[in-house]
């Protein structure tokens, strides 16, 4: 359904369609910049302690989800149709990947494989909620990469792949703003 027909459905100006998405595009890159910030911060964690990075990153699988929670309802109020099937796939998606996790605890605790796990969940998550997930699980998955080639010392080249991250979605933003005016 294109836009304009669904404004007029919903009673809705194209302007009041573009005020919506520019919120929700904010809300977005809130989310993104929080969940790098995040995961920097249990880069740093697993670096010294990966004991203590386990636990801080079971902990972020319930921030990551309830994260995907609220962006996914954010999203459901302009689809009211589609809510219940996103929450339905939420409430199977994050929840199996913390029994995952859970699992593997049973099997052997190392803070790196458990990034990966996130990195998974959180880039499959993207395919429902957008793509600053994918790009979050992009930057989870290159992290535990990194951690595994760089022994120690490798949280700056981490941030730098957050900032990169971060500057290219908002300006890919941007521009898609521009072109849609």
């Amino acid at each position: 359904m294109s836009i304009e027909t669904n404004t007029k459905k919903s009673g809705k100006t194209m302007s009041d369609h573009f005020i919506y998405e520019k919120q929700i595009f904010h809300l977005e890159e809130a989310a993104l910049i929080f969940l790098l910030v995040l995961s920097l911060i249990g880069i740093g964690i697993t670096d010294f302690s990966p004991s203590d990075g386990f636990g801080y990153w079971l902990v972020m699988v319930l921030v990551f989800a309830v994260t995907a929670f609220f962006i996914a309802w954010r999203q459901s109020k302009n689809r009211p149709d589609n809510f219940q099937r996103l929450l339905y796939d939420q409430a199977l998606h994050w929840p199996t990947n913390l029994l995952v996790v859970g699992g593997f605890f049973l099997v052997e605790q190392s803070g790196r494989v458990l990034l990966l796990i996130l990195s998974l969940a959180t880039m499959l998550d993207g395919l429902r909620v957008g793509w600053r997930f994918n790009l979050v699980g992009l930057f989870l998955g290159i992290a535990a990469v990194v951690a595994a080639y760089y022994k120690s010392h490798f949280l700056w080249l981490e941030l730098l792949i957050a900032i990169v991250i971060v500057v290219i979605s908002v300006l890919w933003e941007v521009w898609k703003l521009k072109q849609a005016k």
